[in-house]
């Protein structure tokens, strides 16, 4: 990571939604702190990059008369930034300090004075007492990814103290206050442009927002930034849209999110809630693109299980159906006929799906013969958990309920059927579904972004995410 990496984290809060977000994201001052500790060392880099002109001049010296002089080839040699500090200003933006800063450089000179008299050496120049204040401001750009930019900055230098090295440096003791003006202000010149270009050099690092990230062949989620971060005294808060669409046709849920709001905690570096409304978008975009559907065959069917999917098994409950179709393989099809629900309550995550189940008798050309359909709602109960920068889960059967539908073979109890539908859905459905719901969904990150001691709190209308963050390469 190259630079500011507290900015990087800061900006990649800075999401906001004009209607109730999908996903709200919390920054806390701890956060600001690590990205602190990382960022010094890059501004340090840029200053040191510095380059002092060459001084030339000339000044009368009593009693020697006009000297002139030349001080060139001035290098850095150490810089230090033992002090500073990243404060959240409420309302406004970020303020980053620096103080108690301090430069040393080499360099040489050169003296020319009773017309034939040249002389030369070199020196040492330490500032001390170097201060840097810059305010910088976050935006969105036209993608809806975050910007920065310092707009405000105020670069003070303390002191500065020369020692010059050979020859006739006495000479230069004689008007070293005039050396002293002009190096100050070479200095004082250069170091707001550099923290600016710093500041800039952030920028190509954010367009790796994932403001649009692909799930799998179906779906996308949209983490766009629509409208700039709310800054307090200890966070800077953020509503990302968090909403799910089928790739390459954005048609937005025909429901709206609820309003919810993080708890004030401020342990980890960073919180994010992912609202039941995100995880709704989902399940909106894969019932919409025919994903919410499984043919069921008998070699789906654990061996050792005395229930097989053919005739015979289910002309024991429905005498009809081995009358008619006598030595048939069967198939079934399990299907949504609406939207799921999913919905968050404290430490418990339920989804409610309504199906239809339809069997078919197989044929011997392989054409299917439809048997019956049954209505089948579900209740599943989900655990929820982070794995690497993807929120996964798996579910398991809390309780099911048949009604018939259609019947092609005349009447039957339903009831007669519960355990083959149970067996079905716990042995094969939702082993299915686990195998999907653990590839997870990606979350919002920016670069070579890391959770590290995550944990994940189930509450009322969404998850909480409270983590801290590692930024890698």
């Amino acid at each position: 990571m190259s630079l500011h990496c507290q900015l990087i984290l800061v900006l990649f809060i800075a999401v906001a939604s004009a209607t109730n977000p999908g996903v709200k994201v919390k920054l806390t001052e701890k956060g600001l702190e690590y990205g602190r500790q990382l960022g010094m060392a890059s501004i340090q880099q840029k200053l040191k990059t510095i380059k002092v002109p060459d001084i030339s001049g000339k000044e009368r010296v009593p009693p020697i008369g006009k000297v002139e002089y030349s001080l060139s080839h001035m290098q850095i040699v150490k810089l230090g930034l033992p002090k500073s500090a990243v404060d959240l200003v409420p309302g406004t933006g970020i303020k980053l300090s620096i103080s108690n800063a301090y430069i040393s450089l080499h360099g040489n000179w050169r003296v020319k004075y009773l017309r034939i008299i040249k002389d030369s050496g070199s020196f040492d120049l330490n500032v001390n007492g170097l201060t840097i204040t810059s305010s910088l401001a976050i935006k969105s750009d036209e993608t809806g990814r975050p910007t920065v930019s310092s707009v405000s900055c105020v670069a003070t230098v303390g002191s500065v103290s020369i020692k010059f090295h050979g020859g006739a440096s006495w000479l230069y003791n004689l008007f070293k206050n005039f050396i002293d003006k002009a190096l100050r202000n070479a200095l004082q010149k250069q170091i707001c442009p550099l923290v600016a270009d710093a500041v800039n050099e952030l920028n190509p690092h954010l367009k790796t927002l994932n403001v649009l990230a692909k799930v799998d062949q179906y779906a996308e989620i949209e983490y766009s930034m629509v409208s700039s971060p709310t800054v307090s005294k200890s966070s800077i808060d953020l509503n990302l849209k968090g909403e799910f669409y089928n790739i390459g046709k954005h048609q937005e849920a025909p429901f709206s999110p609820t309003a919810f709001s993080l708890p004030p905690q401020n342990d980890d570096m960073l919180y994010m809630g992912m609202s039941a409304y995100s995880v709704n978008s989902a399940a909106f975009v894969y019932n919409k693109a025919g994903a919410l559907s499984l043919y069921i065959t008998d070699d789906m069917i654990p061996q050792s299980s005395p229930i097989r999917l053919n005739t015979r098994t289910f002309g024991t409950f429905i005498p009809e159906i081995s009358k008619r179709f006598p030595g048939l393989m069967m198939k079934l099809l399990v299907q949504t006929v609406k939207t799921p629900v999913i919905t968050f309550q404290p430490n418990n995550a339920t989804t409610q799906a309504s199906c239809t189940v339809t069997a078919y008798a197989i044929q011997p050309n392989s054409t299917l013969s439809p048997l019956f359909i049954l209505n089948l709602e579900t209740s599943v109960s989900a655990q929820v958990f982070i794995s690497g920068m993807r929120v996964a889960g798996a579910v398991s059967l809390n309780k099911m309920d048949l009604t018939l539908r259609t019947s092609y073979v005349g009447e039957f109890k339903v009831r007669s059927l519960d355990n083959i539908l149970q067996m079905v859905l716990k042995v094969v459905v939702i082993p299915k579904l686990n195998v999907q719901l653990a590839k997870g969904y990606p979350l919002p990150a920016i670069g070579k972004m890391k959770l590290v001691k995550t944990q994940l709190k189930v509450l009322k209308d969404y998850m909480l995410i409270g983590t801290d963050v590692q930024f890698t390469g």
